[in-house]
């Protein structure tokens, strides 16, 4: 290092060169950064399927000649961004399905739904069940454990606020009549299949599933997880049995899994009508308890379109209970505008609407 002029000159200042300069390397590293991303151009889309401890199952090339599934991680970019069962991603990285190989989640498509629920009605954090639904299988018993008015009103609020059409499945009815349970639906625009144990109507319930994703929803101990398995065979989902000291189901499901049924598979007794296709059959686990913090009041309304058609001559903030003043809707019941299923509809609305008004308040 050259500290000083080799010349005899007193006068000469010291003389240096480069070499004399000191950087000091940023702690943070020499890279600066940057707020572009890449954009993944050559990414692989694909369907989650399955999530387990932050490995993702995905298919990809569904019902193509190339499907396959494979195993995938969250890209650091999307630690932020949740990643449910049913979400259409795009991937990088390693696609081939291979034993051991992992690839790379990097975008999350548009969600067309996404239901929903809270652990209690004050808690405003979601917890997300699944994306892309079209339907909701709500299954029930006539008995052991007992049903549910309100648990299934809940259900049907959170398939309403979700855009989900709602199917009911009654189990058990073996062991008691649901007729009288039923009776408090009857105003709703809610098919039904009644199952036992010498019948169990998978032709008619094929029939529904055909073509949609439907995911099974149902309290612990009613059936679900049996009636998931007789419709898709090779699934082998546990079944569990129902305390008899407390009424209540065991958990038997403990994730949410994408199931791919087809009508092929079941016995030909099955479809005396010859049911063909296919469909996605979610199974989810079972719950004693469905909070309804994140609905949105507004979507209950939406799903009875003849008596949203009604709220537009309501005053502004009608609750559409029965204590609400010149209510448009009320009036149009009374006044016999909707026929004989007028105050059955409206009836329901209204239920609905006091379990999510007991929500809110609670």
């Amino acid at each position: 290092m050259t500290w000083w002029s080799t010349d005899d000159d007193e006068d000469d200042e010291p003389a240096f060169d480069e070499s004399d300069v000191r950087v000091r390397p940023s702690r943070r590293g020499s890279r600066p950064r940057t707020k572009q991303r890449p954009e993944h151009a050559d990414a692989v889309n694909g369907m989650v399927i399955g999530v387990d401890r932050g490995r993702y199952s995905v298919l990809i090339d569904e019902n193509g000649p190339a499907e396959r599934e494979i195993t995938a991680a969250r890209a650091s970019e999307l630690r932020r961004k949740s990643v449910v069962t049913g979400d259409h991603v795009d991937l990088v990285g390693d696609t081939s399905g291979e034993p051991g190989t992992l690839s790379r989640i990097v975008r999350v498509g548009e969600r067309s739904t996404l239901l929903r629920r809270s652990a209690d009605d004050t808690d405003e954090v979601e917890r997300v069940i699944v994306a892309n639904a079209d339907q909701m299988l709500i299954v029930v018993a006539a008995a052991n454990p007992e049903p549910r008015i309100r648990l299934l009103d809940r259900y049907l609020v959170a398939a309403f606020d979700a855009g989900i059409r709602p199917l009911l499945v009654v189990t058990k009815t073996d062991l008691a009549d649901p007729e009288e349970f039923l009776r408090n639906f009857a105003g709703l625009d809610l098919p039904v299949f009644l199952s036992g144990e010498h019948r169990m109507p998978l032709d008619e319930i094929a029939r529904a599933l055909v073509g949609h994703r439907t995911v099974f929803v149902g309290h612990s101990g009613v059936g679900k997880s049996t009636l998931v398995n007789a419709l898709v065979p090779s699934a082998q989902r546990a079944t569990g049995r129902v305390n008899v000291v407390t009424g209540r189901g065991r958990h038997t499901s403990s994730s949410t899994v994408w199931l791919r049924f087809d009508a092929a598979d079941l016995p030909d007794a099955a479809t005396p009508g010859g049911v063909e296709g296919t469909g996605w059959v979610i199974d989810t686990p079972g719950v004693r308890s469905f909070g309804l913090g994140h609905v949105d009041r507004a979507n209950i309304l939406r799903s009875f379109t003849d008596l949203d058609r009604l709220a537009e001559r309501c005053p502004r903030g009608c609750t559409h209970l029965p204590d609400a003043p010149d209510c448009a809707i009320v009036e149009a019941v009374e006044a016999g505008e909707l026929g004989e299923t007028g105050p059955a509809r409206l009836e329901s609305l209204q239920r609905l609407l006091t379990t999510f008004a007991g929500s809110t308040a609670s």
